[in-house]
């Protein structure tokens, strides 16, 4: 067998093909989850703490800034080190719910597979004889 056709076996095989699928719709998801939390979860969070809130622009100068500079392209232009914190937790956000909805389609796919046990399980003789003998001791006199 040669190599081409080996190669050929590998990825057509079905886990390649399922990986390749899961990281094209994984990639597109994320730009969906990126979008919900800048253009729609994010200004919420602006509203609730009093407006004017963008934690892109969160940051602290740890170099010299020598030109008194405000803003954080200017600062990250001019080469001045900034601690972009405000960034951090916007990406801590978009993974906590990127996180919970891959949670919540899981759950909600499990679900689905599981066929529904409506059938309670049948209890075990031990059980059902230890049962009758405390109901025999209890309806009898003491």
């Amino acid at each position: 067998m040669s190599i081409i056709q080996e190669f050929r076996e590998f990825a057509v095989k079905g886990n390649m093909m399922d990986m390749a699928i899961g990281v094209i719709i994984g990639g597109a998801f994320g730009k969906i989850i990126d979008s919900l939390v800048k253009d729609i979860i994010m200004p919420l969070i602006s509203v609730i703490t009093g407006g004017g809130v963008d934690f892109t622009q969160k940051f602290i100068v740890l170099g010299a800034n020598p030109n008194n500079l405000t803003a954080l392209d200017a600062l990250q232009k001019a080469g001045v080190n900034v601690l972009t914190y405000g960034n951090f937790i916007t990406i801590l956000l978009n993974f906590l719910i990127l996180a919970w909805v891959v949670f919540l389609m899981v759950k909600m796919i499990n679900k689905l597979r599981k066929p529904e046990e409506v059938a309670a399980a049948a209890t075990p003789e031990d059980v059902t004889l230890l049962r009758e003998i405390r109901d025999e001791l209890k309806r009898r006199p003491q």
